[in-house]
């Protein structure tokens, strides 16, 4: 939250020297005690602005690179700085300067269209990105239809850069940068009610010795930080004169509002810009918050300077083109408000938010926290699901081996049939195995026989009446009765069997 805080304190700054855009180029420089003779003011010499060493100053919009670059881009094309100098706030807001992009020369158009291509790039790698993680990956994405949600850049025309893109650009970096405040403002109050919350939260867990323990020490640190010398009204002439002698080392007694502008104008543009308004209140700043003190928050300390940067600036900026020129200096410093000033309120004395607000972010809380209560019992309960789910599907992945195990046995026990035997006549077929399996099973399911062992030639019945009782009892039993039952071909092989010595 304070880095936030911080990184967005410098965003509003950058709306300097000119037009709107130029923020992106003005120094983010604190201004720094200077050291003189006391008897003898020196005004330093102005300086141009191209002489300024390049800034890198980060206004906290996501295409801040692209802005920076387009900038220095532009301020390289004498014509066109020369026309950025020369205009107005309003006329740039309404679009009069990005006119004059026809006019710069071919290289600074071609670098522009580079950039313009790689910034349509990177928001497309972006919502890829963002595709990816919201895993949509089998979703088809109209980058045309998203690319329009970002209007500092014509998306209709992904290739060049044209008057239309810098006209987009100068209106919705100025629209995003003169929203920071308020957003500002709601950042700090979130953080404030955040803080407090979480020390009443901790309260609870406490037992009723320490928790009288942790509000006495509370309390102590409160008191502690509103004891703190008498802060001067940010901009009246009490607050400058202190500046003058204590950061300058000049005699109050010599103050001149003219001199005290060009001594702090850091850069020598002739205006005070945000950051260099905001510099002037470091001695104010250093009376209440110390790093090393526990009962001071650095994260105020921000709040308070930009409380009174906008007090300021309020004040004294009668053309809102947030930048407070010499004339608009010399013009406050003869106000009543300027000699005889209202005290000035801190933080302490005006709460950052109101007991109904804290009453609503506390129900907020609450309703979030049963949501997220809501969305991990539906989690869980999905998650109870699938792992059934998976050990349903375990159970019919073991069954699917089992029986495709069992398939691979009974095909490695069965034997590949040998090649048929000929004889004279016709090819009698061996038996399969897998046969004479059956037929033994077949056997085994009959009553069991019991013969006596006879003489081959004896077994044949002894006559005619007898013979054919032996043939239906072959009949009966399925077997051929004799050489004359066989097929026609195979009773002569019999014959030929029965011959073999």
């Amino acid at each position: 939250m304070r880095s936030r805080i911080h990184n967005k304190m410098c965003l509003s700054r950058a709306l300097l020297t000119g037009w709107v855009l130029l923020l992106v180029q003005v120094l983010c420089l604190e201004a720094v005690p200077i050291s003189m003779d006391k008897t003898k003011v020196h005004v330093p010499e102005k300086r141009e602005p191209e002489e300024l060493p390049a800034a890198s100053v980060d206004t906290g919009l996501h295409y801040d690179r692209y802005l920076r670059e387009v900038i220095d881009f532009l301020e390289k094309d004498q014509h066109f700085r020369e026309k950025l100098h020369n205009t107005d706030m309003e006329d740039i807001k309404q679009g009069k300067l990005a006119k004059e992009l026809d006019f710069v020369s071919h290289h600074v158009r071609t670098k522009l269209d580079e950039l313009k291509r790689q910034e349509v790039n990177r928001l497309r790698t972006l919502i890829k990105a963002k595709q990816d993680l919201e895993g949509g990956n089998d979703i088809a994405v109209d980058h045309q239809a998203l690319l329009k949600q970002f209007e500092y850049l014509n998306h209709n025309n992904p290739h060049t850069f044209e008057v239309d893109d810098l006209d987009r650009l100068i209106k919705s970096a100025t629209n995003d940068l003169e929203n920071f405040d308020k957003d500002r403002h709601e950042e700090f109050k979130q953080y404030e009610m955040t803080k407090d919350h979480d020390r009443r939260e901790h309260l609870k867990t406490l037992d009723d010795d320490e928790r009288k323990k942790e509000e006495e020490h509370y309390d102590e640190l409160r008191k502690k930080h509103a004891d703190h010398p008498k802060v001067n009204h940010p901009g009246s002439q009490n607050q400058l004169k202190e500046v003058w002698e204590e950061a300058d080392g000049l005699d109050p007694e010599d103050f001149d509002p003219k001199t005290f502008f060009n001594l702090h104008d850091s850069n020598g543009d002739g205006y005070f810009d945000e950051q260099e308004l905001e510099a002037l209140f470091t001695k104010e700043l250093e009376k209440i918050y110390d790093p090393t003190n526990e009962e001071d928050d650095m994260v105020e300390m921000e709040e308070e300077r930009l409380r009174m940067r906008e007090h300021v600036m309020n004040e004294v900026d009668s053309n809102n083109d947030r930048l407070v020129s010499l004339d608009e200096f010399l013009v406050a410093t003869k106000k009543k408000e300027f000699l005889e000033p209202d005290s000035w309120e801190t933080l302490e004395q005006n709460q950052a938010y109101t007991d109904e607000e804290m009453r609503e972010f506390e129900d907020h809380l609450v309703q979030q926290e049963q949501d997220l209560s809501e969305k991990s019992f539906d989690l869980q309960k999905q998650r109870d699901e699938l792992e059934k789910q998976q050990e349903q599907l375990n159970a019919q992945k073991i069954e699917l081996q089992q029986a495709v195990e069992h398939m691979e046995r009974l095909k490695s026990q069965k034997i590949e049939p040998p090649p048929e035997v000929h004889v004279e006549g016709n090819a009698i077929p061996e038996v399969h195995e897998v046969d004479n399996q059956l037929h033994h099973e077949q056997e085994a399911q009959q009553p069991e026989h019991h013969f006596e062992p006879q003489d081959p030639q004896n077994t044949l019945p002894e006559n005619h009446e007898q013979q054919q009782q032996h043939h239906q009892n072959l009949a009966q039993q399925g077997l051929p009765q004799a050489r004359q039952d066989l097929p026609p071909g195979h009773q002569e092989a019999a014959q030929g069997l029965h011959n073999v010595p």
